[in-house]
């Protein structure tokens, strides 16, 4: 989360003064990293003073420059060497943390989120005015009563702005600590998590306040990914601001972080360790509890059929030759009797986990171009089986058009399987006009929820005897592995 001191339109020199700096290009003079636990239970907000010297990566500018790496520069100035992605990219090398997502937000787009959460409680033990004076220029014009008092609008961005009076830039982040603890005190106070309407009417505002990135531009995915703080109570969430000395070369301008501390956060943050004392103790062993007993007898390994589909082409490489036949073999020895590998030409490109449920086969694989039995004609006295495909949107579930050097076919097979092999077709309709059924919502490849950034996709299609989950084509062990994992979450 960046704080820029942007002065390019009116509304901020209004806000922030500094008229003669208009044609400078804006610091990010706050910055801060939220980190949510990977359970949602808990919530870490930890701030850089904005004159800490860092590593900057090289980084180019939306208009070409390219700035080289500097280790002796503040890190306020990343955001002048390459917009947001070069302050993205500064912290995740500091940190060694994958960064998901940035927000920056100039005086004018404070105020208005500011307007739009409402008064959030602060308090001062003495009273503040934040005004220039003849040692101090500047000041953020902030001027409170001791005690507690609600900001909201321009006052709020008073506050988050103040420095001078607090004593210093590392103060100046205990107080925007404190106003993003009210804040989430006050949305709670809201149940903006639970109205609907309201989370909805902050997202919108955000977007016209925030520049964020490009895969959260919108109200819907600001409103999803808020949407992750709902869980995380209020003794839950821990702002901190990670500990510096003066800078030796400019003690009295400049920062540079404890080594030994820092490194402790960013491992901290690293292996989702929560900074807060109220949860279970980290690295705590669980207690063991009994396993539930399933419902229905597992079928025995060699009453089934297992069907293996080479799969680990993709990507421009070729297929790893035998490897069905090696899975199939090991089956067999583990008392998988009805384990064959595909006789199909070439391995397919969108392999099939089927996972039946209590009556059905146990776990099984079927290439995703056989067709359904209804794609199938029925023999007749005097005619000639055969598959039976189309090329237009209303070909079969089953059919699936494979590219060939100089041709491109429709091909679909109806393969003899035995009474004993269990096949089971997708009864979801399409309507995508490709004649392929269309999955249902993604599952997520994370026991906490989160869909996941990298790594295969994996989508659920129903069946009328089966549950599927259908994955990209990916190699025949990490098929294997998948499999595992599908019965390990209850498939």
């Amino acid at each position: 989360m960046i704080g820029s001191d942007d002065r390019a339109n009116e509304k901020n020199v209004a806000l922030g003064g500094g008229k003669n700096d208009r044609d400078r290009k804006p610091l990010a003079d706050v910055q801060m990293l939220l980190h949510i636990s990977a359970d949602r239970e808990n919530a870490s907000i930890v701030s850089v003073p904005r004159d800490t010297v860092v590593p900057i990566p090289e980084c180019k500018d939306k208009d070409g420059t390219t700035y080289k790496a500097t280790t002796n520069r503040p890190i306020n100035e990343s955001l002048q060497r390459g917009g947001p992605g070069c302050t993205l990219t500064t912290w995740e090398n500091l940190t060694g943390v994958y960064i998901d997502h940035w927000m920056m937000v100039d005086f004018a787009g404070v105020v208005a989120m500011a307007d739009e959460v409402g008064g959030v409680p602060v308090c001062v033990k003495t009273g503040v005015w934040d005004k220039s004076n003849a040692v101090v220029k500047g000041g953020s014009g902030l001027k409170l009563k001791e005690g507690t008092s609600e900001v909201q609008g321009e006052q709020a961005l008073q506050w988050l702005r103040t420095r001078h009076a607090f004593g210093s830039d590392q103060n100046r982040a205990k107080a925007q600590h404190m106003y993003m603890n009210g804040m989430m005190k006050k949305l709670q106070s809201q149940n903006a998590w639970t109205d609907t309407g309201r989370l909805m009417g902050l997202a919108d505002t955000a977007t016209r306040a925030l520049q964020v990135s490009d895969e959260i531009k919108s109200v819907k995915k600001l409103f999803d990914l808020s949407m992750q703080l709902k869980n995380v109570k209020l003794d839950r969430l821990t702002t901190a601001t990670v500990p510096t000395v003066a800078y030796p070369q400019r003690p009295n301008e400049w920062l540079q972080l404890v080594p030994s501390s820092a490194d402790k956060m960013w491992t901290m943050l690293r292996d989702d360790i929560a900074f807060d004392k109220n949860g279970d103790k980290a690295g705590a062993k669980p207690k063991p509890t009994a396993s539930a007993k399933p419902t229905t007898p597992a079928d025995a390994p060699g009453s089934f059929g297992v069907t293996i589909v080479n799969g680990t082409d993709g990507n421009g490489e070729a297929a790893v030759q035998g490897r069905a036949r090696a899975l199939a073999e090991t089956l067999r020895a583990k008392g998988f009797t009805q384990a064959e590998s595909s006789t199909e030409g070439g391995p397919a490109r969108t392999p099939w986990l089927s996972t039946p449920r209590a009556t059905a086969s146990r776990a099984r694989r079927t290439p995703s171009r056989w067709p359904r039995p209804s794609d199938c004609p029925t023999r007749r006295s005097g005619s000639t089986p055969g598959p039976r495909a189309s090329s237009s949107s209303s070909a079969p579930t089953g059919a699936r058009a494979r590219s060939t050097r100089g041709r491109r076919t429709p091909r679909a097979t109806c393969p003899r399987a035995p009474t004993t092999r269990r096949t089971a077709w997708t009864s979801t309709p399409s309507t995508s006009g490709t004649g392929r059924a269309d999955p249902l919502p993604s599952l997520p490849a994370h026991g906490d929820g989160r869909a996941p950034e990298k790594g295969p996709a994996v989508a659920v299609t129903r069946s009328r005897s089966s549950d599927r989950l259908r994955l990209p084509a990916v190699t025949a062990g990490r098929r294997l592995a998948m499999t595992f994992f599908a019965r390990e979450r209850g498939w």
